[in-house]
C-alpha cells in the first residue's frame, strides 16, 4: 500500500494516509469524507551514475575543508610564534 497526499478542501488539512489505492480515507481534523488526493514528486531511485555523481560532490566538499583548515592552521601559526606560548 503505498503512501498518499490528501487535501481536505472543507478544512484545508493537508495530510498523509497509507492507502489502497480505491481507498479514500476521511480528514482526520474535520471528519470530511472525501478529500482530494494531491500528486505526489517520487522519491529518487539511486543509480551507479548519481552515487558516483554524489560521492564525487562530497570527496570535492571534503577536499576544499581540508585545505581551509589547513590554510587557516598555517595562518594561526605565523600569527601566533611558539615563543609566546612559553612560560617560565
Amino acid at each position: 500500500m503505498p503512501i498518499y497526499e490528501f487535501l481536505c478542501p472543507s478544512c484545508g488539512h493537508h495530510f498523509e494516509k497509507l492507502v489502497k489505492l480505491t481507498e479514500v480515507p476521511a480528514c482526520p481534523s474535520c471528519a470530511f469524507a472525501s478529500p482530494e488526493r494531491q500528486l505526489s514528486l517520487s522519491a529518487g531511485i539511486s543509480t551507479g551514475k548519481t552515487r558516483n555523481k554524489a560521492l564525487t560532490v562530497a570527496r570535492q566538499r571534503a577536499k576544499s575543508v581540508e585545505t581551509a583548515q589547513a590554510q587557516a592552521q598555517a595562518e594561526y601559526a605565523r600569527n601566533h610564534p611558539p615563543e609566546h606560548h612559553r612560560v617560565e
